[in-house]
């Protein structure tokens, strides 16, 4: 890691954050609430004080943290980066829109060579990348076998006159059922998020650009604040948005000198999942240039319990864009496993989606990982990590099919 990264041994008395969620359609104080009940279910567990309350009316959504830990008070400032708004515009409730979404994916990435690319990265993300596909593949058959059940009997009671309505009818029963109880199956959300990453190929889509103009507005305005340290966290999809919205910052020379100390966490990142695919240059330019930079120090935690996340694989290294003085990301792991008692993991271990939110959560047997100690503690991101060894099983092979820049 670079020598040129800020450090100092001051205390952070005021922190601001910018989260940014992964692909999700719902209004930001779900992780409002997140915060406020982990919060306290973690400051218990490890013995500090952490109050939450809301912010001020009229602005950007967020919130207010103060806290007492290691015996020093501290001050935060969260505010969501919502993209929400992109999310729900591209998650259609139109049933034959959405296996057409599922050809299109699937073919985006087989057709490219991404898939076999990405099974040699980790095998839980691709798995739950075949999920939606075989889920939706599953319905459409059960749907089908039942139409065809029920539209046989009803032809044999009406004389062959009435197959073919009743088994369009039923099969469209079916899938709208299906698609009713998806917050229990998740098939269909999962399918938008793949499809949302294919679209394109990879490039970055005009909404998501005048986003992150938007995103680096509200940045700027904080580094001329009263702040010690500004923390920009990126979960899930969030996390490659994070890498090019800092890059813009800093390709447009707005991160002055003499502002507050700049950090970038992610957490249960997906990048591969955009950064393989053909035409995902504008990301695979800005993972190099973040990876080459010493201003920002960049720290990655995913963990390996996380199937849904791409545990442990160093996102600049897997997408083959490592400069020759590469500073970043520090990758290491959250060890679920071991920062989790053996009755807490068991109870988790197989809520996979729950798992991917475990990042901004409690952990009953916590080691170096704290969320809320990074967020609300009076440590700068890269003074906590600074000595802290990269993960020696983290994975740095480059593997992506397209390394094109341009």
């Amino acid at each position: 890691m670079s020598s040129d990264t800020q450090s100092s041994a001051t205390p952070v008395r005021r922190r601001k954050i910018f989260y940014l969620p992964g692909y999700d359609p719902f209004h930001p104080r779900r992780y409002r609430e997140l915060y406020r009940k982990e919060g306290a279910a973690q400051a218990e567990i490890t013995g500090y004080d952490i109050a939450l309350k809301a912010a001020k009316s009229g602005g950007p959504y967020g919130w207010q943290v103060d806290a007492r830990i290691d015996d020093q008070d501290v001050h935060a400032d969260f505010e969501v980066l919502v993209w929400s708004d992109i999310v729900k515009d591209t998650m259609t409730q139109n049933i034959p829109r959405t296996y057409l979404m599922l050809a299109r994916t699937a073919w985006t990435y087989i057709g490219s060579g991404a898939f076999g690319r990405l099974l040699k990265t980790r095998k839980g993300p691709m798995i739950a990348a075949l999920y939606p596909i075989f889920m939706l593949t599953l319905q459409l058959i059960v749907a089908l076998f039942l139409g065809w059940g029920i539209g046989t009997l009803t032809s044999w009671l009406t004389h062959g006159l009435a197959f073919w309505p009743v088994l369009l009818a039923t099969v469209m029963f079916t899938l709208r059922f299906f698609r009713k109880i998806d917050n229990k199956l998740f098939a269909y959300y999962l399918m938008h998020d793949y499809s949302w990453s294919a679209r394109n190929h990879g490039a970055s889509p005009p909404e998501l650009e005048a986003k992150l103009d938007e995103f680096r507005g509200r940045l700027r305005e904080a580094l001329v604040q009263d702040y010690d340290e500004i923390l920009v966290v990126g979960h899930s999809s969030g996390a490659h948005i994070g890498v090019s919205l800092l890059v813009d910052l800093l390709r447009a020379n707005e991160y002055p000198e003499d502002a507050p100390t700049l950090s970038f966490l992610t957490l249960g990142q997906v990048v591969p999942m955009v950064s393989f695919l053909r035409n995902a240059n504008r990301l695979r330019a800005d993972l190099h240039f973040m990876a080459g930079q010493a201003r920002i120090p960049w720290v990655d935690v995913t963990a390996p319990g996380d199937g849904c996340a791409f545990a442990l694989c160093d996102p600049v290294a897997v997408t083959g864009v490592a400069p020759d003085e590469k500073h970043w990301p520090l990758v290491f792991s959250a060890a679920f496993t071991q920062s989790l008692t053996p009755a807490r993991w068991q109870e988790l271990r197989w809520r996979f989606f729950r798992l991917h939110f475990q990042y901004l959560c409690a952990f009953d047997a916590p080691k170096d990982y704290d969320y809320f100690q990074i967020t609300a503690g009076p440590v700068t991101l890269w003074d906590r990590y600074k000595d802290r060894p990269a993960s020696k099983s983290r994975l740095e092979t480059p593997l992506s099919p397209f390394k094109d820049m341009t």
